[in-house]
């Protein structure tokens, strides 16, 4: 018997976790099951748990995987030339979430994910590696901000890091509840508050 590719494990695996992204956004993580996991996905049972051994096993893939795109974009954007202003890069963050944001999207398994990674330590492991690997660009991004003179010399990248990742869940939060906020907006208060390289006005 032929084995099973690379390339079909890897397409069986994405059509579970899209599935489950599917239920997660349109009835949140714990009114999900896995049978309804099994019924969107197409798949038995033993199928799906061949890949996952459990729903929360699916939520920390799905954590993992929906911060790979904004990790590759926030590299992107902290290794341009010339180094973009603060209100520049979390402007195409945000432009990010809301893109994401929408009905089907994964930005708003975040919030979902966030709460249980407080209650069950396996996803809560996921959690905080995706959200030390986005605390790192910006750890870079300080650095960079430091060598170009914008922070003073003995400026500390790591606290400056955990003070910008913190204004994202704020903005996920207000786009996703309340929805009166846009990436212009996130743009203009952070222009306001850090204008480092941005043009002065005579």
């Amino acid at each position: 018997m032929p084995r099973v590719s690379e390339e079909h494990l890897e397409r069986r695996r994405q059509q579970i976790l899209s599935a489950a992204r599917t239920c997660f956004v349109r009835k949140g993580f714990h009114e999900t099951s896995m049978q309804d996991v099994f019924a969107e996905s197409g798949l038995s049972a033993g199928a799906v748990y061949r890949y996952f051994k459990s729903k929360n096993d699916i939520i920390a893939a799905l954590a993992n995987h929906t911060a790979v795109p904004l990790r590759a974009l926030m590299a992107e954007q902290i290794h341009l030339d010339p180094l973009p202003t603060p209100a520049e890069v979390l402007g195409a963050v945000a432009q990010h979430v809301v893109e994401n944001g929408g009905p089907g999207g994964t930005v708003r398994l975040a919030p979902q994910a966030w709460a249980l990674a407080l209650v069950d330590p396996d996803a809560g492991r996921y959690v905080k590696e995706a959200m030390s690997g986005l605390r790192g660009c910006w750890v870079e991004y300080a650095v960079r901000m430091r060598d170009a003179g914008w922070l003073p010399g003995d400026a500390d990248p790591d606290a400056v890091a955990a003070v910008i990742l913190g204004l994202l869940p704020g903005f996920i939060l207000q786009h996703l509840i309340i929805g009166d906020v846009s990436p212009e907006t996130l743009a203009k208060g952070v222009r306001t508050l850090m204008p480092y390289g941005e043009p002065t006005v005579p």
